[in-house]
């Protein structure tokens, strides 16, 4: 997608402050952080929201979710706990329209989130 700025970060067009890169996956720190540990965790291939998720795609959601599991012991909040946060449309604060989980960790979560 040509406008899309994830697919610019995943292709390397612009700079993220990347932390992960593989065939399939990228992540980088989060430009507005809401946790000392914010990271974005993108598949390389542009799906515009989670809802576009099908069955082919099992495979691709499973590595996003190991390479979060990855960067939350890299980063230390392992034993602290740590939220994977999936928004989908603009209604639940999706404000990129390509797929991705922000990993928050560092500071006490509450519940309900929003």
């Amino acid at each position: 997608m040509g406008d899309c700025l994830f697919c610019k970060i995943a292709e390397g067009e612009i700079s993220s402050g990347l932390v992960y890169s593989d065939e399939q996956v990228v992540a980088f720190k989060d430009i507005h952080p809401q946790a000392p540990v914010h990271l974005v965790v993108i598949p390389r291939r542009h799906l515009s929201r989670v809802s576009e998720v099908g069955e082919d795609d099992a495979q691709l959601m499973g590595n996003l979710v190991v390479v979060a599991n990855q960067l939350a012991r890299k980063f230390n909040v392992v034993e602290s706990g740590y939220r994977l946060v999936v928004n989908c449309n603009a209604g639940a604060g999706q404000s990129v329209f390509h797929l991705h989980l922000h990993l928050l960790g560092g500071r006490p979560m509450r519940w309900p989130p929003g």
